[in-house]
């Protein structure tokens, strides 16, 4: 007597997760030329001197809106974390959390600054364990606004070679 309900169960279970799937977001990339200048000469700068570029993304972000990074980062290692903003947000700010959720970096700029659309930090963690970043900017002009985070690590240096006899 049970057997005629269980079709009609799995339709409504696999129709719910059809509709559960439309709140999913998903990360878009984004262009920005006068951006794309700005991420070439910092990608060239931290390589000379000596970072590593571990990940980059550039992603369309929403104004007012926090875009959650998360990434496991070495104990003892050194990172060096850039975010470049749209150059017409006039707020910038990144916030770094650890495993635990406690803010471990917290840097803001703004439109006038000198480098006003570039937030970078330095950060050697104390614990190999995930943190997230989360890069936020302010556009009145615009909700849909353009964003480039990247990840550089400090290459770790030649062993030296002992020469004893």
């Amino acid at each position: 007597m049970k057997v005629p309900y269980l079709p009609l169960a799995v339709l409504l279970l696999l129709s719910s997760a059809s509709f559960a799937q439309k709140d999913v977001i998903r990360l878009e990339s984004c262009s920005n030329a006068s951006m794309q200048h700005q991420v070439d000469s910092l990608k060239v700068l931290y390589s000379n001197d000596g970072f590593t570029l571990l990940k980059e993304a550039s992603v369309a972000m929403q104004s007012e809106y926090e875009l959650p990074v998360i990434v496991p980062l070495t104990e003892g290692s050194w990172y060096q974390f850039v975010f470049v903003g749209d150059y017409s947000s006039k707020l910038y700010e990144v916030r770094m959390y650890d495993w635990d959720e406690k803010m471990v970096v917290y840097q803001k700029k703004q439109w006038g600054d000198v480098d006003g659309n570039i937030i970078s930090y330095s950060y050697i963690p104390k614990f190999s364990e995930y943190h997230m970043m989360k890069p936020v900017q302010v556009n009145k002009q615009k909700k849909n606004v353009c964003g480039y985070v990247m990840l550089f690590k400090k290459a770790a240096p030649a062993p030296r070679s002992s020469n004893t006899k």
